[in-house]
């Protein structure tokens, strides 16, 4: 077994849950790790017995492009795309971070991890 680990993807999106968020938009920042085989890639040292990162993070970059209100659906688009676009998937986590979020206060970011 092995872990791919995609971190800090950077994006601006419109997200949340005020009308004011889904115009004015925001800065988000996804990591993703995945639990795969890599034993065959490992010994072949071919990309096609990978798991292919950036065909991932094209996977995360079309998700982040679709509204959503809640991090939570975020995130769980985000599993549900990769685990149907990617074969060799054992198990995966996400990790969506708001930064700056409004919130009366001084706050560098809020963030939802899911796994499954």
């Amino acid at each position: 077994m092995g872990v791919i680990r995609i971190e800090d993807m950077e994006f601006y999106a419109f997200h949340g849950h005020y009308r004011e968020e889904q115009i004015v938009g925001n800065h988000f920042m996804v990591d993703v790790t995945i639990e795969t085989d890599t034993d065959r890639a490992g010994k072949s040292d071919e990309l096609s017995d990978t798991l292919n990162y950036q065909a991932a993070y094209l996977v995360v970059k079309k998700e982040m492009e679709t509204t959503s209100n809640l991090l939570e659906h975020i995130a769980s688009r985000i599993l549900d795309a990769l685990y149907r676009e990617m074969a060799g998937i054992i198990k995966a986590t996400v990790k969506v971070s708001k930064l700056n979020p409004v919130m009366g206060g001084r706050i560098g970011r809020v963030s939802v991890e899911l796994e499954r």
